[in-house]
């Protein structure tokens, strides 16, 4: 897979945007960083996770991926095509092959159209069969994603988190995407539905050839679900590997800490934690060196110093200076290293 063409490429992606202040938003305030470099591909059939805390830049990311955002320097390429600088009217024609599935399925959905008539809309815009057979493959979109025939004429309101999650999938798959772009598809529901969501959306790549870009703060649903993982930090991928192996033998210190604080159920005794010092710092004001340094219980001078490069380290990417071995070193050794820096 590594060695076809990709079918999305996102080639060097920054965002930054000012902060507007004042009054009525009239001053011009600090730089945000949302991205700072960031390259990433997805190949057909492939599900990659992009993983982080809020406001490192993930879903900024996927926004980019199906241009619904444009980065402020960059490239993204779909299908060998460079679509960055398409306008809308250039973009319509590929709208199709480039969905996305979003956060919270209650703003998602316009509360003035019946789940019939959103599903219908797409294809009338990209003039897809007539009146009837629109009207049919709504109909089987809705018996596929676990709805009725009966909810064709409901309203948004009328339908829980998950079947509203559900419709929000059915539209997104209505134009037979090649690639859909899944913004923390179900971090708002219930617990007892997310399962069925994410069995859906395995369902729907295995008998699609879907391609996704899942944006998840949720390890427990990226392990299952994910090809590779790419873990973000302040704007920035600090490693991108497989999922097996970075969730067996993680490399970058940053991963270890999100990993160390995903539950394991049957787990006996006390789990080891890696833990970090103090909160992400501001997109506004990010650190010389390493953007992790401050928190980073394996940081030295060289950190504090140097910015490392995204290299690769043992058959996957890592961004650090002092990258974990294949044995862990005991978590208080390196807290005390740090202590004593």
């Amino acid at each position: 897979m590594a060695d076809a063409p990709a079918l999305l490429e996102l080639d060097d992606l920054h965002v930054r945007y000012a902060v507007r202040n004042g009054i009525a938003g009239a001053g011009r305030g600090p730089v945000v960083t949302a991205l700072d470099g960031v390259s990433l591909q997805v190949h057909r059939g492939e599900t990659v996770a992009v993983v982080g805390e809020s406001g490192c830049g993930k879903s900024t990311l996927g926004r980019c991926a199906v241009r619904l955002q444009k980065p402020t320097s960059g490239r993204v390429l779909f299908d060998g095509e460079d679509i960055t600088g398409l306008s809308g009217r250039q973009m319509r024609p590929r709208r199709g092959d480039l969905q996305m599935v979003f956060q919270n399925p209650y703003a998602s959905l316009n509360p003035k159209r019946t789940v019939g008539s959103s599903l219908i809309e797409p294809m009338r815009n990209r003039h897809k069969g007539d009146a009837a057979s629109r009207r049919a493959a709504a109909l089987e979109l809705l018996e596929r994603v676990g709805l009725a025939a009966g909810h064709f004429d409901r309203y948004p309101h009328e339908f829980s988190g998950g079947q509203r999650q559900r419709i929000g999938i059915a539209r997104a798959i209505s134009m037979d995407p090649q690639l859909i772009v899944a913004d923390e598809p179900v971090s708002a529901l219930d617990v007892s539905v997310q399962a069925q969501i994410v069995n859906l959306l395995e369902d729907l790549q295995e008998e699609r050839g879907l391609a996704y870009l899942l944006v998840s703060h949720d390890l427990s649903v990226v392990r299952q679900v994910a090809d590779r993982v790419a873990v973000m930090y302040l704007g920035r991928i600090v490693e991108l590997a497989p999922a097996r192996e970075l969730f067996d033998n993680p490399r970058h210190p940053y991963t270890q800490a999100l990993l160390s604080a995903v539950p394991k159920p049957g787990a006996k005794g006390p789990r080891e934690r890696f833990a970090l010092r103090g909160d992400p710092p501001s997109a506004t004001s990010i650190p010389p060196g390493c953007r992790f340094h401050p928190r980073c219980p394996r940081a030295t001078d060289i950190c504090r110093a140097n910015d490392p490069a995204l290299e690769e380290m043992a058959g996957r990417l890592t961004a650090c200076h002092h990258p974990l071995g294949d044995e862990h070193e005991a978590v208080t050794a390196g807290a005390a290293a740090a202590g004593g820096a």
